[in-house]
């Protein structure tokens, strides 16, 4: 399973989506459960999935899914295939 389809799983797992619903410029005010136990839940459910810890600033900070890419792919985490 690549990484982008591992970030989808989480998204779908963590904000009770569609997995439909999920698209790489999906946004956080577009998720009514992307609230602050979203944000919670997301920091260790990322933790969890791909190793790297965020801090609670950094999670707070994302407002999309590419914020999530981008703050994943800063540690080390590859997105590109």
């Amino acid at each position: 399973m690549s990484n982008l389809d591992k970030l989808k799983s989480l998204l779908v797992d963590v904000f009770l989506l569609d997995p439909s619903a999920v698209r790489m410029d999906l946004k956080r005010e577009e998720i009514d459960s992307w609230d602050s136990l979203g944000v919670v839940s997301l920091e260790v459910g990322l933790k969890e999935t791909f190793g790297s810890q965020i801090t609670p600033q950094e999670a707070m900070a994302i407002k999309s899914v590419q914020d999530i890419i981008t703050l994943l792919s800063s540690k080390g985490i590859d997105f590109s295939s």
